[in-house]
């Protein structure tokens, strides 16, 4: 599944970017203009940590199918919190317990929808 992978990580480079711009920058325009490089370069990292975590994890085809229903299941949740424990120079599994919809959903706004889960 990797060349398929390497093939989806410009569009999640690309999301990742812009997730970060609008979390990040949120209704000020200038902040959002401000904080597109930085975006974009913390984008190709954190790509490549999901192809290379979603290698290794071994369930590949429900990672690339939350992908694709724009969904954070439960493969695909733990592949991000290694990649988060990676990048953040901590144990691969030592964000296992935490809780990631509760920390995305404490980031946005009352107006924006609850971030969901796709549940097997």
């Amino acid at each position: 599944m990797r060349p398929v992978l390497q093939l989806l990580r410009p569009q999640v480079e690309a999301r990742i970017a812009s997730l970060c711009v609008g979390w990040l920058g949120g209704a000020d325009g200038a902040l959002a203009a401000s904080l597109e490089k930085p975006c974009r370069q913390l984008a190709g990292p954190v790509s490549r940590c999901l192809v290379e975590e979603t290698d290794a994890s071994g369930n590949s085809l429900a990672v690339v199918s939350d992908m694709l229903s724009g969904r954070l299941g439960d493969s695909s949740e733990l592949v991000v919190k290694r990649c988060a424990a990676r990048l953040l120079g901590l144990p691969p599994d030592s964000l296992r317990e935490v809780s990631l919809r509760e920390i995305a959903n404490q980031f946005r706004a009352p107006s924006q929808p609850q971030v969901q889960t796709q549940s097997r």
